[in-house]
């Protein structure tokens, strides 16, 4: 029994790890599709801003950092507030891009 029970968790490791997000993945999705309003290390574009009227979040900010996985990606695939949901960026490509934006926090 100690021996299933051992194997099972290594596999459930194993299996957690392959479906894993990957963040140099996300770096490449978020360079086409959320680099020119965050900018490229998450400080947000001030003229972007300036020109939207609005008031973008600092990727590496506690507020934004603070927010689970799934918020996150929620915000991406459906928006929020004044930012719109991403159209170009879904499943697999917005887990990533989470996992890329996670690389910011300070």
């Amino acid at each position: 029994m100690r021996i299933i029970l051992t194997t099972m968790t290594v596999i459930a490791f194993c299996a957690a790890g392959a479906w894993a997000a990957d963040a140099k993945a996300g770096q490449a999705v978020y360079d086409k599709a959320c680099k020119t309003c965050h900018g490229p290390d998450g400080t947000p574009n001030s003229s972007v801003a300036k020109m939207m009227k609005v008031d973008i979040k600092n990727l590496a900010s506690a507020e934004v950092q603070a927010q689970s996985d799934a918020e996150l990606k929620t915000i991406i695939t459906a928006g929020k507030g004044k930012m719109k949901l991403v159209k170009t960026v879904a499943g697999a490509d917005a887990d990533n891009v989470v996992a890329y934006v996670r690389i910011f926090k300070t």
